[in-house]
């Protein structure tokens, strides 16, 4: 360790980052995890995070000292947030594994970095960074791992599964993103376990699936799941890989960015019933399972006319699921009829159903006819109201 030197960043000349480190004191805190990792990957991160040898109340004390504001979000974890004036930052006291269950663990404080980063999950995730030198602290041999682009557990993937049963759904979530064979004795592990994913919340399930499926490989790695049945305890709905592979092309070609549920979508076989049953049970929001029923069924209408009638989002979901182009949907937003009902009875309707009825009916006629100006919806309007006049005058 030491030979290798953390990439330059933009995020390491953050000056709050700079004031927290300070606050922390030469060698009491070191970046961990993903910013090492994605700096080295030159890709850009979002989320800095620091370990450190302090305990949580002496990080509190320290910070509050600096005049950082300090948030107490997860105390009994050692973990403290850190609201700077540039962003904000988790900052965790080094910590070594009591008990686990599977879903949750009880902790003990340590000051050994590799205690710390030995009850990491994979090797490519138990990285550490000097945040001043930037050197680079490797226990676990994830340099290689990065390079190899393998994602291996830390230890006996067995025993960490155990430890923490979403781990199987995080392994294939960063081999979609970062791998390109899986280990074998990972995915050994990851397959004989499968249905300890049942004793997960479906919310935790929900929120790695879904980050999953926006993943570089995530066709490929969905395959693999399958093949292996990773789903099955759980998710025996989805079936096929092939079509969200058809539809990540899609996106491509269309330059559409990738998005989770369109994606859970493409693997539900155009089934409302499944699309129904998924989105409860991964306790999806409102407008995601709305979404999600939506996508799964035909392509019933023309392209304007579902943007319309479902807005662009949902219309972009069939579109693509189904094969369609989107070519009539670029550039182009949904207009508003530009008539009222006090036009309808300027033009002799008496307020009340016939006016509702007859908005109706014109609104029909000027999706069908392609949404036309405002001069074609005037005639229409006058054609229609006439109809029920003389509707009215022969009653």
């Amino acid at each position: 360790m030491g030979d290798v030197i953390l990439p330059p960043a933009a995020w390491r000349d953050h000056p709050g980052l700079q004031r927290l480190v300070d606050a922390l004191g030469p060698g009491n805190a070191r970046i961990v995890g993903g910013a090492v990792r994605d700096t080295i990957l030159g890709i850009d991160t979002a989320d800095i995070d620091l370990a450190t040898t302090h305990a949580p109340d002496r990080i509190i004390d320290l910070l509050e000292a600096a005049r950082i504001k300090a948030v107490p979000t997860g105390i009994e974890h050692g973990t403290i947030t850190a609201v700077a004036s540039d962003g904000v930052y988790e900052v965790t006291t080094l910590r070594r594994d009591l008990d686990t269950d599977g879903r949750r663990a009880t902790v003990a404080f340590t000051d050994d970095w590799r205690e710390d980063a030995a009850r990491r999950d994979f090797t490519i995730n138990a990285l550490y960074a000097d945040p001043v030198s930037g050197e680079i602290f490797d226990y676990f041999d994830g340099i290689a791992d990065l390079a190899a682009r393998r994602v291996r557990f830390i230890g006996d993937p067995l025993k960490r599964i155990a430890e923490d049963h979403l781990r199987i759904l995080r392994f294939f979530r960063f081999l979609a993103r970062f791998g390109d064979t899986p280990d074998p004795a990972g995915l050994a592990a990851c397959a004989d376990r499968a249905n300890d994913l049942m004793a997960l919340s479906r919310e935790r399930i929900a929120n790695e699936l879904l980050r999953l499926l926006v993943a570089p490989r995530a066709p490929e790695v969905v395959a693999l799941m399958l093949k292996h049945g990773i789903f099955a305890p759980v998710l025996p709905e989805i079936g096929d890989a092939a079509r969200l592979e058809a539809l990540a092309n899609r996106e491509k070609a269309a330059e559409i960015e990738p998005d989770p549920v369109r994606r859970l979508a493409s693997l539900l076989l155009d089934d409302p019933a499944a699309a129904t049953a998924v989105g409860a049970r991964l306790k999806l929001s409102n407008l995601q399972r709305r979404r999600l029923e939506s996508a799964v069924l035909p392509v019933d209408a023309s392209p304007r006319e579902l943007a319309y009638r479902l807005g662009m989002e949902q219309a972009v979901d069939r579109l693509l699921l189904s094969g369609n182009s989107l070519e009539a949907l670029r550039g182009w937003t949904p207009p508003r009829l530009l008539i009222s009902g006090g036009q309808l009875v300027a033009k002799g309707l008496t307020a009340g159903p016939d006016v509702a009825r007859t908005l109706h009916r014109i609104e029909e006629r000027w999706i069908a006819e392609g949404f036309p100006d405002i001069d074609r919806v005037a005639v229409i309007a006058d054609e229609e109201v006439a109809q029920v006049l003389d509707a009215i005058r022969k009653s």
